[in-house]
């Protein structure tokens, strides 16, 4: 079973990247990407992805409001904040705002594939 992903972040480079290193890994499929919050959102409406990656900060509509957005009218979509902010006290205000995960683009990029086994609860769908 393929795990759909919808990837948001403002730069281009770094959805790239994120990417190529998430299609090596087993079941992974980015199914859309977003280069802004509302973009976030409305993608993630019309795809129905089971995970959503969101940058915390975009343009038009930061990841906490994305995040709270796609919590609110796609509830069964798992949301993991990947930001370069590295603050315990905004994980704990994205957790607030619907993010099932929170990790730091400073970490491993592995750690992002550890954070997508972790939310969907089954370390072998993955």
């Amino acid at each position: 079973m393929s795990v759909r992903i919808v990837l948001a972040d403002d730069h281009e480079v770094v959805r790239q990247g994120v990417r190529r290193f998430l299609e090596t890994q087993p079941s992974i499929q980015i199914c859309g990407e977003a280069a802004n919050g509302q973009e976030a959102v409305d993608k993630t409406l019309s795809l129905k992805p089971d995970i959503v990656i969101l940058d915390l900060s975009m343009p038009v509509m930061n990841g906490v409001e994305a995040a709270r957005q796609i919590r609110n009218r796609l509830p069964s979509a798992k949301i993991i904040v990947f930001s370069m902010h590295d603050f315990a006290q905004l994980a704990e205000t994205v957790k607030q705002a619907g993010a099932d995960a929170y990790v730091s683009k400073s970490t491993q990029v592995d750690k992002l594939y550890e954070a997508i086994r972790r939310v969907l609860g089954n370390d072998n769908h993955a």
